[in-house]
């Protein structure tokens, strides 16, 4: 009689089949401990995790704005966790900072929100543009997400979506001491030069009006594409043929001084009004000094604040990264800062809505040593209701200027 051959393939599949199995649920349940769960972390006494999610630019053109963002993060997310993490109801949770490059592109981050929310569980994505943000809007309610904007751009607050939170002043506010101020100074003939991204041209259709409905006048008017021009010559040229008394010109902040430098070795004697997105200080690190930028008008530069709470941040984000840090790094330390407070008044770290419900009490409960900004409340559109702050260049020196009534 013969005997029966097994074959062990079967078996050994089997048992692969089930290990595999087992896996996949502890791969689960630590992903759960990180996020949108009623746990959200390990049981017992063990210190669960919370992952927060950033999408933007961390190579490209906008590398340097998108990682300036990212550094903001980091050293609030360090802090934090440095002196043993928050507590929500009881249990302590530390910060997991889960950051994605998008390249500047929106589906790039719609990409990446994907992979965060289903692979990550994040409860909050940040994203440092307002393409991205507006890709996002498309799904961040049913994927149950909160957007935390660092853009300006009063769009994405007229949405109606309850679950974004625009961190830094909407762009329009700026509009008319820039332009009160430019008028004043230099004249009503003005040439427009700013980035080509969609943010350029919505600053451009609302600051143009403007600038006519108070008796300027608009005689150039052009855009640069900053992710191919590094040669701006021609484009100046013609602009400064029309004899403009101002330029505007805006964008991230390194190419926009190299656009200023251009205009001033060809001879343009004007003042510069200036897009929110490019800083007066970083702008100087490209002209050598703010000789080139005399007559600048923008956003008031971080190191110049007179916030209590700058001196310190300042001295240690110099520590940690070997140079000044700007409003985008404050602002997203900030907001780290305001969704944390948040967390704990909401008792969650896990739903979305609850925690967005509670912002007011997360702003309101951020440590007085943290508040780089003063930032008293959110809007019921969803942004955070800063002080805009506005500064001049003027005898090479920065000077705060005072906001107008609009």
């Amino acid at each position: 009689m013969k005997k029966r051959k097994w074959s062990i393939a079967p078996i050994i599949a089997a048992i692969m089949m089930f290990m595999l199995a087992a896996c996949n649920s502890s791969t689960t349940n630590s992903n759960a401990g990180s996020g949108n769960n009623h746990n959200g972390g390990g049981g017992g006494g063990e210190t669960g995790t919370v992952n927060i999610g950033y999408s933007g630019p961390l190579s490209g053109p906008a590398a340097y704005y998108g990682q300036r963002t990212l550094n903001g993060l980091k050293m609030a997310a360090e802090e934090i966790n440095n002196i043993g993490g928050f507590e929500v109801k009881g249990k302590k949770y530390k910060i997991n900072l889960v950051p994605l490059d998008d390249k500047y592109l929106p589906n790039e981050t719609a990409a990446n929100a994907k992979r965060l929310v289903q692979e990550h569980h994040t409860p909050i994505i940040f994203t440092p543009h307002s393409g991205g943000v507006m890709s996002l809007q498309v799904f961040n309610q049913t994927d149950n997400f909160i957007i935390a904007a660092y853009t300006s751009e009063p769009k994405i607050t007229q949405t109606g979506n309850k679950l974004t939170v625009r961190i830094p002043p909407r762009y329009d506010g700026y509009i008319p001491t820039f332009t009160d101020y430019a008028m004043k100074h230099f004249g009503k003939k003005l040439a427009a030069l700013p980035t080509a991204t969609q943010y350029g041209k919505d600053w451009t259709e609302k600051l143009l009006p403007y600038w006519e409905k108070q008796g300027g006048k608009v005689v150039y008017k052009s855009s640069i594409d900053f992710t191919k021009d590094t040669d701006f010559f021609t484009i100046v040229t013609n602009a400064l043929k029309e004899k403009p008394d101002v330029l505007f010109i805006g964008g991230a902040s390194e190419p926009t001084a190299k656009v200023a430098k251009q205009a001033r070795e060809l001879g343009f004697k004007g003042g510069f009004i200036i897009m929110d997105q490019a800083k007066l200080d970083e702008m100087k690190r490209v002209t050598g000094s703010y000789d080139m930028l005399e007559g600048s008008i923008g956003v008031m530069p971080l190191v110049e604040s007179d916030e209590p709470a700058v001196p310190d941040f300042v001295k240690n984000y110099r520590a940690k990264f070997n140079e000044d840090p700007g409003s985008e790094a404050a602002y997203n330390y900030l907001a780290l800062y305001a969704f944390v407070e948040a967390m704990k008044a909401a008792g969650t770290v896990d739903d979305p809505q609850a925690i967005r419900e509670h912002m007011n009490d997360g702003l309101k409960n951020i440590p007085a040593e943290k508040k780089v900004y003063n930032v008293p409340s959110i809007g019921d559109d969803g942004g955070f209701e800063s002080e805009i702050v506005v500064a001049a260049v003027e005898n090479g020196k920065i000077v705060p200027i005072e906001l107008i009534d609009q």
